[in-house]
């Protein structure tokens, strides 16, 4: 996932300056989730993973679809993608995809619709999408660490400490995208948890990479991660100690009508 084209059609990169990060400590996706697509889409020729940012869908996506096509705004999140014989990178936004048209059995987005021009994405996936073919949007929210004491200290960090500094589009995924156009025939699609069990670096390398801890550090000049560290150490335990993380994923999926 990455920003991309904002509504006025100008690129935002929020994520570039903390794409190393991002490949090394965002959670991935359950494996369910991609078999399920892999299910329901007309064939497993190709997908399109739309705002790849390092590529976590791309190469989840290629275990079932003989080629992926993997795009983002982003030039340094594409350097930092994770390779895949089957995954092809590209430079391209989501309006402006590149790819031809009618070619698609799959569009997944990834924590990324909330950067989105909606009308021009929706025109695209459109496009690019075989009759029947698949769109796939999902996002997961606010997250959740066991241990009371220790999930206070990351929802005050989350709202209190960074709060400010969060880009209005993050609203929507706090949402789960209700209130955005979705003009697909729509999919009931199984519920998936997402969760993975992390040390206290670990979840402090995932802050790092939020789009609220970069503008913040680069506003301010320096990294409040630091600060929320020395707090969480006393109330964690030993640095190994491992503790369950988790966040609710909010799926949408729909296909584009088959002819009459």
């Amino acid at each position: 996932m990455s920003a991309t084209d904002g509504p006025r059609g100008s690129f935002a990169d929020h994520f570039g300056g903390v794409a190393r990060g991002y490949a090394s400590f965002r959670p991935t996706y359950p494996r369910a989730l991609f078999d399920w697509l892999a299910e329901v889409a007309p064939s497993r020729s190709l997908a399109w993973d739309c705002a790849t940012g390092s590529g976590q869908a791309a190469v989840d996506l290629a275990a079932g679809f003989a080629r992926v096509i993997a795009t983002d705004a982003s030039a340094a999140q594409i350097a930092q993608a994770t390779p895949h014989p089957r995954v092809e990178y590209r430079v391209a936004t989501a309006e402006d995809s590149g790819i031809a048209t009618g070619s698609v059995d799959l569009v997944a987005v990834a924590q990324a619709l909330h950067w989105f021009d909606p009308g021009r994405f929706n025109a695209e996936a459109r496009r690019v999408l075989v009759r029947g073919g698949v769109i796939a949007e999902w996002a997961y929210g606010l997250t959740r660490v066991d241990g009371d004491a220790v999930d206070a200290l990351v929802q005050h960090y989350y709202s209190e400490v960074v709060g400010p500094w969060w880009p209005p589009e993050r609203s929507h995924i706090e949402t789960g995208y209700r209130d955005l156009a979705f003009p697909f025939t729509r999919l009931d699609a199984p519920p998936f948890t997402m969760a993975v069990d992390w040390n206290l670096g670990q979840l402090l390398g995932y802050l790092r990479t939020w789009s609220a801890t970069a503008r913040f550090t680069q506003a301010r000049g320096f990294d409040p991660v630091l600060a929320l560290g020395e707090r969480l150490a006393p109330r964690w335990g030993p640095p190994a100690q491992v503790r369950r993380v988790s966040w609710p994923l909010a799926l949408r999926a729909g296909r584009v009508d088959l002819p009459v």
